[in-house]
């Protein structure tokens, strides 16, 4: 149930504002160096128009589709976050019961506060729930977190390609941010890889856990020990789409990271059309960064993403009202999505036309 005054996703992140320390919601709301990519992730769905469409004749629009094989009600779906619990206490159990009362999939971050066992206990074992993993250079550590995964119900390993190393987050060094001391990473606190409770997540992490020598081979490798579809997300470019291709990835996501690891890097939008058109067909691909209404989804529908995921939308549903905070901001996206749809022309999020989606230069005026 949504809160008095707020409406929108703007409406939730001032509110979270307002009850986070400075310190967790720079860690949740901004990106690396001074915020350029983050900034751009905005401003390229501006840039972008929608041609809608009259007298279609569209008495109802299926928002249903799929995602490598599973039906989910929306194509409007959870990116990983890391410590959730900083939102709320009950945290990543309380997303996934937001996904569960949405019919939308959760991606769970390795980086959560709550186990993945507990977390997909919480939700709908009927909807799908993919598990978010960082390659480390332990293989033994990696393929136990795989193995856990795939134990535990988990549809598919989303493998992060673009954190060889982290960015250079000033917010975070400024704030000298530490995750709280109640808190831990649940996936990391046993076997001598604990991080946590509290202190320093980066000092505790990074060198441990961050594989700079990551390469192609080490997704082969990852296929080699799950029967699980393999999702590659951190794709910024045509090229590296076809390279995954070659190395036989079930699904590729369009990510910079939510602007947090290269500033100055292309914003997700613009890169989404270069990477489908490289795909040709061949595998899904999905799109995150700078979505913040149901109009910048469909854009990303029309411009070929299979799915449109949204990070820190339904975390500030969580900092301000729980499970049913988070609920609402999905409605609020979903409500946007089936009216431009609807406006557009279209019957279905499975239908829409590359050809709503103008840019916004061609309806300058020339004086």
């Amino acid at each position: 149930m949504a809160r008095p005054g707020l409406h929108t996703v703007s409406d939730y992140e001032a509110r979270a504002k307002t009850i986070l320390s400075k310190s967790v919601y720079e860690q949740f709301a901004l990106g690396a160096g001074d915020n350029g990519t983050l900034a751009e992730n905005r401003r390229a769905y501006s840039r972008l128009l929608l041609q809608w469409r009259c007298l279609r004749g569209v008495e109802a629009v299926d928002m249903s589709t799929s995602v490598l094989g599973h039906r989910i009600s929306s194509p409007i779906c959870v990116a990983p976050s890391s410590m959730q619990k900083m939102a709320c206490a009950d945290g990543e159990k309380a997303m996934a019961r937001a996904c569960t009362e949405a019919g939308t999939l959760m991606t769970v971050s390795s980086w959560s506060t709550h186990s993945m066992e507990d977390i997909i206990g919480a939700a709908d074992r009927k909807l799908p729930q993919w598990f978010q993993l960082y390659i480390s250079p332990d293989r033994s550590f990696t393929q136990g977190l795989v193995h856990r995964a795939e134990a535990s119900g988990f549809k598919a390993i989303v493998v992060t390609l673009d954190v060889p190393r982290p960015g250079v987050r000033f917010a975070n060094m400024r704030n000298a941010f530490a995750m709280p001391a109640n808190l831990s990473l649940e996936h990391y606190s046993v076997g001598g890889h604990g991080a946590g409770p509290g202190g320093d997540f980066l000092k505790q992490n990074v060198d441990i856990h961050m594989h700079r020598s990551l390469s192609w081979t080490d997704i082969e490798w990852i296929k080699s020990t799950t029967h699980l579809p393999i999702v590659v997300k951190g794709v910024m470019s045509g090229d590296d789409a076809k390279e995954a291709l070659r190395h036989g990835v079930d699904a590729i996501w369009v990510s910079n990271h939510g602007g947090r690891q290269l500033d100055g890097s292309p914003a997700t939008i613009d890169v989404l059309a270069e990477v489908v058109q490289a795909v040709d067909g061949r595998v899904e691909v999905y799109v995150d960064g700078g979505v913040r209404s149901g109009t910048d989804v469909l854009k990303a529908l029309a411009l070929g993403a299979r799915a449109v995921f949204v990070g820190r939308p339904p975390l500030w549903g969580l900092v301000c009202n729980g499970e049913d905070g988070a609920g609402d901001v999905l409605g609020i996206l979903n409500h946007e999505l089936e009216v431009a749809l609807t406006l557009c022309g279209c019957s279905s999020v499975q239908s829409v036309p590359k050809s709503i989606v103008v840019p916004a230069s061609r309806y300058r005026s020339v004086l």
